[in-house]
Formats: C-alpha cells, structure tokens, sequence
C-alpha cells in the first residue's frame, strides 16, 4: 500500500514531466484531491533540524537514538520517534559496509550536490585491449559540476600508486576537490587514496555494493569515453592508445556539447563560469 505523502510526490512528477492536469494526475495515481492539496500543520522546527544536523556532522558515527539522547540532554522537546522521522527526512542515516579505518570516508546518507568546480571528482577504471590481445586499463578522473575530463591514466597496471600519481597532477593544476565518488575497488579503497584525501581535506564517498548509479556521472562518461573513442579504434601499441585517447579527452573538453550544460563544451561552461559574479 503506497503511502499518500508518496503518492503526492507521483503526482508532482507526472504534472511536471507530462504536462497533465491536476484533476488527471490525481485520477492516474489514485490520489484524491484533497489529500494532494492538503498543507501539513505540523511545525517543521528548523532549529532542531538545524542542531540535530550539527549534531550528526560532528559525532559522525552517532545513529538517530544517541543523537536523540544529545537533543534531550540540552533541553529538547521530543519523542524517539520524531527524532527518527527528522532523522530521516534530513538524510543523516549511517552507512553500512563501509571500508574499515577509513579516515576521510563519507559516512551518511545524503550524496553532495555540487556547486562549482571543484566540488567533487568522479574516477573509476575502464579496460580495454591492443590489436595482439593484450589487455590495458585506463583511469578516467571527472569533474562532477564542470563535466571536464581531468585525466584519462593509460596503463597495463594500474593501481593505488597510479590513482595518487593522477591526483597529484591534477591538484598541482587546479587544486584538490572536496569530494571524491569512487566505487569499491581495492584500487580506491586502500590506505593510499585514504592519506592522500586525509592531507588534502577531501571527503571520500564510496558508492554501495552493488549500486553503480550512485556514481552516475562517471558511468555515464565511461559510457561515451568506449563508444566514442575505445569502440572506433584498434590499438597497436599502448603508446599509440594513451596518444589517441589523450586527444579525445581534449577534444571531448573543447568541443563536445553536453545537454546537461546547455549543449557548452565542459572547457567553455568552466570559462564562462570564471566571468560570473561570485565565482570562486
């Protein structure tokens, strides 16, 4: 049985996405009227939300019941219940299966949304083959706002070291970012990659087990970097892959339109970003 508050949210989707009346959307998802027009009472309390967030962001491993003893303790009016519903809504849920001893890893729910360069970076590895059948990977490093392809790494071994190595150019270019998506690879959830985003005040956030949506950006542009560029060409030699792929990155910068940015290249929306008011 689908929850009203759920339905709303159908409802709200299927206005916007499709262009339908009220009184249709409604009929469509089996939402009376009234309950989609309703306008909850309750007092949303924002500083509680607020203290609780702080809360959560500062005992990074505290669940909504310890968090829920904190708020009382300072005077707080209100059950375990509600501390869960707020809990909840706020997204401050743990993270289970996450590396062990792990400094720099993001612990939460909530994914960041970025809002300008430099928030967060996106890696994972891609692999391919030369013409005689031997097998190489590449290491493609995004930034998540901007879209720029920061690195393509071309090797036959690729591992934690390389990861760094990447990292390090591109931070001694334009500086580190504040979060890092990565999946679960033993190539990122080492200790290296932990030191280095401990020492450069980046946050880690691993995707869970099974969930490669949750690292959409850089799926989606391994998707173009294979059909683009790693379907359209037999390597001979792995030279001749990194020069190749080295120049599609460039050109995927420069000149590839992205809808998701108006149809800019990824180097013009950056460029055009530096001119904005408040832009850092």
């Amino acid at each position: 049985m689908v929850r009203p508050a759920l339905r709303k949210d159908v409802v709200d989707y299927v206005i916007s996405h499709y262009g339908l009346t009220m009184r249709r959307a409604c009929r469509l998802v089996k939402q009376p009227r009234s309950v989609q027009y309703y306008q909850s009472v309750k007092d949303p309390r924002p500083a509680l939300r607020a203290r609780m967030r702080e809360l959560a962001y500062t005992r990074v491993r505290y669940g909504y019941r310890r968090v829920h003893v904190l708020l009382r303790r300072e005077g707080w009016q209100l059950g375990r219940d509600q501390a869960y519903r707020l809990y909840c809504e706020e997204q401050l849920q743990l993270r289970s299966k996450l590396p062990k001893r792990r400094k720099m890893v993001v612990t939460r729910v909530q994914k960041i949304v970025p809002g300008k360069p430099n928030d967060a970076w996106s890696m994972d590895f891609v692999s391919d083959q030369l013409a005689d059948g031997s097998k190489f990977r590449t290491l493609t490093v995004v930034d998540v706002f901007t879209k720029e392809a920061l690195a393509i790494e071309v090797g036959q071994r690729l591992r934690g070291e390389h990861v760094v190595s990447a990292l390090n150019r591109i931070a001694a270019r334009r500086g580190a970012p504040r979060h890092i998506f990565v999946d679960n690879g033993s190539e990122f959830s080492g200790r290296l990659l932990d030191m280095w985003a401990y020492h450069h005040m980046s946050r880690i956030d691993f995707s869970r087990p099974g969930k490669p949506t949750d690292n959409c950006h850089i799926e989606t542009f391994n998707g173009s970097f294979r059909d683009e560029c790693l379907n359209l060409h037999w390597f001979e030699m792995l030279h001749e892959a990194k020069a190749i792929i080295e120049a599609w990155r460039q050109d995927d910068n420069e000149s590839r339109p992205h809808s998701a940015l108006k149809e800019l290249a990824p180097a013009e929306f950056a460029r055009q970003l530096v001119f904005l008011p408040g832009a850092a």
